[in-house]
């Protein structure tokens, strides 16, 4: 198992994959962005989720952004890359070629398109958990992917030992508490969905794997550190602030809301891949407002930091 093992806390951000105008691979541009990150003090990068358009690329080209990760971060954190496949044996193959390239743990998604039974479903994360010796960490999501990983998948998943986190993203925080009252501490739990963010550090998540870190990644480490701290006063103060932003991580067009985000901060573009397109008309105008007020009002405790 890899020697950087993710301690799974703090503020892990799902890093976007930068391209250029005419949709290719920019990889020093993808490179500076991660840099930027670290540098601002996040824990761990997801690499190639959702925001990281992992399903727009080639086989060959997630290779080539796993590579370019390591190249450009090594072991300052650690390195988790979205397993978001078609099929098991694809999720396999990119599983081990990621172990290879060195990154240090998987996060593994249902196998896309198709929606599962649960028996399936364990199937799917069983078989891709026993290819690797990297840390597995499930990513359950509802509303994008139409599964939920229930109890009886879990259940049965129980006795693999590289299975060890959840990245928790249904909006209702009570899946917090139920999976703590039936699991107990088997699964390590990090909250996924921006918006519900601060609720699931509260009920018991030790990290945040958040999609507008990548645009506002002081804050967001700020954030974490003033609840760790017990300051829950400025914690709550920075999560005010943040949330009409962090509503957009709940929407389909997240990650070109989040590339403009990153775009207008001055950390990446908003270039994206078919069949996703930048936002247009009032959707654009209305994201560019909130992310130039959010610019213009950050907390003063941040400013200060800076």
């Amino acid at each position: 198992m890899s020697s950087n093992v993710p301690a799974w806390t703090g503020v892990y951000p799902a890093a976007t994959t930068q391209f250029t105008q005419d949709g290719a691979l920019d990889v020093g541009a993808t490179q500076k962005l991660l840099t930027a990150l670290v540098d601002d003090g996040v824990d761990g990068l997801v690499v190639l989720g959702t925001c990281g358009e992992n399903n727009s690329l080639t086989a060959e080209e997630k290779n080539t952004i796993l590579r370019a990760a390591v190249e450009a971060v090594g072991t300052r954190v650690p390195l988790v890359a979205g397993v978001s496949e078609l099929t098991t044996a694809r999720a396999i193959e990119y599983s081990r070629d990621a172990e290879a390239i060195g990154i240090h743990a998987l996060m593994v998604l249902p196998a896309m398109v198709y929606v599962p039974t649960p028996e399936e479903l364990f199937v799917h994360f069983k078989m891709v958990a026993d290819a690797t010796q990297l840390p597995v960490m499930l990513y359950n999501n509802p509303p994008a992917y139409r599964v939920s990983i229930g109890f009886e998948t879990l259940d049965k998943l129980v006795p693999v030992s590289n299975v060890v986190a959840i990245k928790e993203s249904a909006p209702d925080p009570r899946r917090f508490t139920d999976l703590f009252n039936r699991y107990g501490e088997r699964y390590v739990l990090l909250a996924g969905l921006d918006d519900v963010a601060l609720e699931g550090l509260f009920l018991g998540a030790t990290g945040w794997i958040s999609g507008l870190t990548s645009a506002f990644p002081q804050e967001s480490v700020a954030l974490v550190k003033a609840f760790r701290d017990g300051d829950f006063d400025r914690a709550r103060a920075i999560y005010r602030w943040f949330m009409p932003l962090l509503h957009l991580d709940a929407e389909h067009d997240l990650v070109q809301s989040i590339k403009l985000a990153e775009q207008i901060m001055g950390r990446g573009t908003e270039h994206v891949r078919l069949p996703r397109l930048p936002l247009q008309g009032q959707r654009r105008d209305d994201v560019v407002a909130m992310v130039e007020k959010a610019a213009a009002t950050r907390p003063t405790l941040i400013k200060n930091a800076a």
